[in-house]
């Protein structure tokens, strides 16, 4: 090991002599990557967003009902409401039946339930009347109103079209893209190899040569499970490639722990993301979920220390993490629910005492940053759930007049935001990051001034609450504006999953965290140049920190298992249709008798 950092460190110190020997061309170079990175970045950006957010899916198909006149309307969700309402998911314009009669949902074991909504003119199944719920297997009949329905599979043509369909709107190949991203990568690494002249490490080209092993080994990887959507991770290697050269430019020392940062983010992905395959072991988790962020909230309340202001940071030895990062996953983990979930339990009292601890912990600690998110995240979930404006008004005036209560009582909080609005009247006191932020930001132009060329990051917490600033300083106003279009791409797959989703549980994770991830952008990128409070909250992906990084990556698992495009993702389970098709072609498809004659296959009762 000894030998091989020898190694290194000698032919760092040869690359680093030979830019001092040619300080013209390392000019030169800085000059010519300035205008290639935008290009770069568009190149490795654009098949992703189009692809997320221009091809038309086609829904999954689970089954259809069949009307009294033969009409089939299919079942396109596992949690299908059904009623006269024209939000239902089966509109039924009969006046027997009521705006929101009936649900038919579908087990992770393939069960399906029906399950009456106090509707007025009652639920059957087979003749039978259904208090609560009751099973309903293929071939039965379930009258709603009056109205009689017979539940059926898709016919082997239907089933052979939709398939059709849902192929020819495969995800883009994203290979091109992982080209784009690592020809980014080596010219940054040289880039900023060449800006810290002497002082280069060899530890620079090994994070960005590492993450170009792990991003590749995980393309490989997944493309021999027949994977085919990469886009959300496309978008998530390049912001991480942003934070590895943030992270190289003001706290070099920290570049290997930011690395690994994002290998262990990564690993948090995977690991999520095959967990909420199974939606049955989902359900069962969420109670330990709840006690999970509220657990990681009171015991940085207990021993954490102060840093920046708030108390949210808790050191083993020479490490430091904030739990109220990850507090994050469990929070949106356990305020996510199914629709069988919400028929029994309609009123969302349980997550409102959820919110108020976790916040009321987060007000304690003055991380009102993250508070902030906690409550946005809240009221997109509550939203989803419940649907009840009414309510989430009540709750938004007790929220304000909390704040006020806070202020009341703790006036030094308010001095915090004393400059917002006004930051150049106070530029060398509570302004002071602020006006350095856009100075540096205004400094760098569209194009930047290179990697590893800015001043910024000489600036308290420059890397982390306003490296918005440096990204426009060192990379240029069109990467830093594409780095914000990139987290606001994924909020809209977010939104446009919700028509296709599988499970209301998926619709609503998926939601809350990208109404998370834009929300928190929004105010690390409005704080920095004092359109906001400064808050002191981070940017997905960018902002240096271990805890940061894997948070971010563990919120892209909860946008990944909203993904149902064919093959698309690894989170949730493949759809049956393509086996059940072949099986069915294989049952009507001519064989050779034993006599050379051709049969036909029938399957039989």
């Amino acid at each position: 090991m000894e030998q091989l950092t020898t190694g290194l460190q000698t032919a760092m110190d040869t690359v680093t002599a030979l830019f001092a020997a040619y300080p013209l061309a390392v000019e030169w170079y800085t000059a010519f990557v300035r205008f290639l990175f935008p290009v770069l970045a568009v190149l490795i950006l654009y098949r992703a967003v189009r692809s997320l957010l221009k091809i038309p899916r086609t829904p999954e198909t689970w089954g259809q009902l069949s009307l009294p006149n033969g009409t089939p309307i299919p079942l396109t969700h596992w949690e299908n409401i059904i009623g006269r309402g024209k939000n239902c998911d089966v509109f039924l314009n009969y006046p027997s039946i009521s705006r929101q009669h009936a649900a038919l949902c579908r087990g992770e074991d393939g069960v399906w339930t029906v399950y009456d909504l106090g509707s007025k003119g009652g639920t059957l199944v087979n003749g039978q009347s259904v208090e609560t719920s009751a099973p309903v297997k293929l071939g039965d009949t379930v009258t709603l109103g009056g109205v009689p329905l017979i539940f059926l599979p898709q016919t082997v043509v239907e089933r052979e079209a939709l398939e059709e369909q849902r192929r020819a709107e495969r995800p883009a190949a994203m290979w091109p893209s992982f080209l784009w991203l690592t020809v980014f990568q080596v010219l940054a690494c040289v880039q900023l190899t060449a800006a810290a002249g002497a002082e280069a490490a060899p530890v620079l080209p090994l994070a960005f040569l590492g993450l170009t092993v792990v991003m590749w080994l995980y393309y490989a990887v997944l493309r021999c499970t027949r994977c085919v959507g990469f886009e959300m991770e496309t978008i998530a290697f390049f912001l991480s490639t942003l934070s590895l050269s943030v992270t190289a430019s003001s706290a070099p020392g920290s570049l290997f722990k930011q690395f690994c940062a994002i290998l262990l983010g990564l690993v948090l992905f995977l690991v999520l993301g095959l967990f909420l395959r199974d939606l049955e072991r989902v359900k069962k988790t969420r109670w330990l979920m709840a006690a999970g962020a509220i657990g990681l909230l009171g015991v940085t309340l207990l021993i954490g220390h102060s840093k920046y202001g708030a108390v949210n940071w808790i050191s083993i030895g020479p490490l430091s993490f904030q739990p109220s990062e990850i507090a994050k996953l469990c929070y949106i983990f356990a305020g996510s629910a199914t629709l069988e979930r919400l028929f029994h339990k309609r009123n969302i009292t349980l997550f409102i005492a959820l919110t108020g601890v976790c916040i009321g912990c987060l007000g304690l600690m003055s991380d009102f940053g993250t508070a902030a998110i906690f409550f946005v995240t809240f009221l997109v979930i509550a939203y989803l759930r419940s649907g009840d404006f009414a309510t989430l008004s009540l709750i938004c005036g007790g929220a304000v007049f909390g704040a006020g209560i806070i202020l009341k009582f703790k006036p030094y909080i308010l001095s915090r935001f004393a400059s917002w609005g006004h930051a150049w009247e106070a530029a060398s006191t509570t302004g002071y990051q602020q006006t350095r932020t856009m100075s540096a930001a205004a400094s760098g132009g569209l194009l930047g001034m290179g990697a590893g060329k800015g001043w910024l990051h000489r600036v308290p917490a420059a890397d982390t609450d306003l490296v918005f600033g440096m990204l426009c300083e060192e990379w240029g106003l069109l990467i830093a504006v594409l780095a914000v279009v990139s987290i606001i791409t994924l909020a809209f797959f977010a939104v446009r999953s919700c028509r296709v989703g599988r499970s209301s549980y998926y619709i609503i994770a998926a939601c809350a965290a990208g109404s998370l991830l834009v929300f928190q952008t929004c105010l690390n990128v409005f704080g920095s140049v004092d359109l906001l409070p400064l808050t002191g909250v981070t940017f997905p992906f960018v902002s240096n920190g271990g805890s940061a990084m894997m948070s971010a990556w563990g919120l892209l698992a909860f946008l990944k298992a909203a993904d149902t495009r064919e093959n698309a993702s690894f989170a949730i389970q493949r759809s049956p249709g393509r086996k059940l098709t072949e099986v069915a072609r294989r049952m009507t498809e001519p064989v050779e008798d034993p006599f050379g004659e051709k049969e036909e296959r029938h399957e039989e009762d």
